[in-house]
């Protein structure tokens, strides 16, 4: 019996594939070792660039990675070899001139949906109109060609920075706070605005509900005070994405920020303020006798404690320094308005309006009456933002409208409009009936202005 040490041995023919695969699958063993889940193993090892036999880099699909799981050691290195030749079969289901259209499709219009890009083959005849189409198969098939399928991205792989301008009136914050003040705890909102660089409390103004005539009236007092602001952020409140806000900023040249929901890296500086002003003035105001819930006096009472109070006491965030002190030594210029009339007419917008046959035109869903004059036509309309005001040019003057009031126009007179007066040297016009009596009958008075009978014709 031969010994069997003495007998040849089968060497094992290892491909550079088949070392790579088992280069991979080891990693997510021993993540699995470590205590992760298969999942989270597979998805890291997929993210990961991983380096060949030859030193080249490569990355491995999800799909591929179960499937090496699941061959087990002995199973990797049988169709190593074959792997690359071996043709990739996006979908067994959906047609393969369906398959192409997704490719096509996504590449210029990333965002269609699964459903319209359904709806898009059928009208264009690449399926058949009654071809039943399962979404989920769509859905597969983009994933396997790595087509984008999310319109809005995650969280995780959003920009979202801490940041902190280091020059005053770079940037100015803006947020609402709604708090209730009087016996009658009636409800009121404070926008605040705060300068990004040295925390420094520039105004306050009160209103009954936020709207885009509160902010703006805050935002002139802010520039009117301390100047022009390169950036305004501001969240996506009701009066901050008005178009009126939108408007403004275009007309003072100043860059509008809206930022987005749950992002604590922008909103942090204005809510950590927010919960200052609440714990120290707000609160206070609930119920208090001696407070008037009038948007005036709370006006007048919340610029106090911004002045007096926050802008003098030592802030965490400056390293002890008082944001007075912080705004007093940055040696950044402040950029001013050439006077009070440009400022006032920066916050003015013009639109063109049609006005109706019986001189009406509508502005946000209200009817305001014009001049006469205007009717059927299209004519400018300027809007003050800060009042709501509408002018038009009427007779060479601006002229404010009003809104229309039905009741005054039921009872009033109609305006008649009056008939030219005839000119002194016009003198009396001779008709055409008179011009056909005359040729007809003749003349019925004499050259002396008398009767004279007619003649007997001979």
């Amino acid at each position: 019996m031969p010994d069997r040490k003495s007998q040849p041995k089968t060497l094992l023919q290892v491909t550079p594939e088949a070392l790579f695969r088992w280069q991979v699958v080891s990693s997510v063993k021993a993540s699995l070792l470590r205590g992760e889940s298969l999942a989270d193993a597979v998805r890291a090892a997929a993210t990961e660039t991983h380096v060949t036999v030859s030193g080249e880099p490569r990355v491995v699909h999800p799909r591929s990675l179960y499937r090496w799981l699941a061959d087990g050691i002995t199973g990797l290195g049988e169709d190593a070899g074959a792997e690359e030749s071996r043709p990739l079969i996006i979908s067994q289901v959906l047609p393969e001139a369906l398959v192409e259209f997704l490719r096509r499709e996504k590449a210029q219009d990333r965002f269609a949906s699964v459903p319209e890009l359904i709806r898009r083959a059928r009208l264009l005849g690449v399926v058949a109109p009654d071809l039943p189409i399962d979404r989920t198969s769509v859905w597969r098939a983009c994933r396997r060609m790595d087509l984008p399928l999310r319109r809005v991205p995650a969280k995780s792989e959003t920009d979202q920075r801490r940041f902190a301008y280091p020059h005053r009136m770079m940037m100015t914050l803006c947020d609402g706070k709604h708090f209730r003040a009087g016996p009658r705890r009636t409800r009121r909102v404070a926008l605040f605005f705060l300068d990004d660089a040295s925390r420094f409390g520039l105004d306050v103004v009160v209103g009954t509900a936020e709207s885009a005539v509160l902010f703006l009236r805050g935002l002139h007092r802010v520039i009117a005070r301390f100047g022009f602001m390169d950036v305004l952020f501001l969240d996506r409140g009701p009066g901050f994405k008005a178009d009126d806000t939108l408007a403004a900023c275009r007309r003072l040249e100043v860059h509008l920020v809206l930022g987005r929901a749950h992002y604590p890296e922008g909103h942090g500086k204005i809510e950590r303020f927010n919960q200052t002003a609440h714990s120290q003035v707000l609160r206070g105001l609930s119920g208090a006798a001696d407070v008037s819930d009038d948007c005036g006096a709370l006006e007048l009472r919340l610029g106090h404690y911004l002045a007096h109070q926050y802008n003098q006491q030592p802030h965490e965030g400056l390293d002890g320094v008082t944001p007075k002190a912080r705004w007093d030594m940055d040696s950044r210029l402040l950029r001013f308005p050439a006077d009070e009339e440009d400022l006032c007419d920066r916050f003015v917008v013009s639109e063109t309006r049609k006005v109706s046959p019986d001189n009406v035109i509508s502005v946000d869903s209200l009817a305001f009456e014009v001049p006469r004059g205007h009717a059927s036509t299209q004519i400018p309309v300027w809007r003050r933002l800060l009042t709501g005001e509408l002018l038009i040019r009427h007779d060479g003057q601006l002229t404010v409208l009003h809104p229309v009031d039905l009741a005054h126009n039921a009872v009033d007179p109609r305006a008649r409009p009056k008939a030219p007066s005839p000119h002194d040297d016009e003198g009396t016009p001779t008709t055409a009936a008179q011009i056909a009596f005359s040729r007809d009958l003749g003349p019925v008075v004499g050259p002396d202005g008398s009767y004279r009978p007619p003649t007997r014709k001979e």
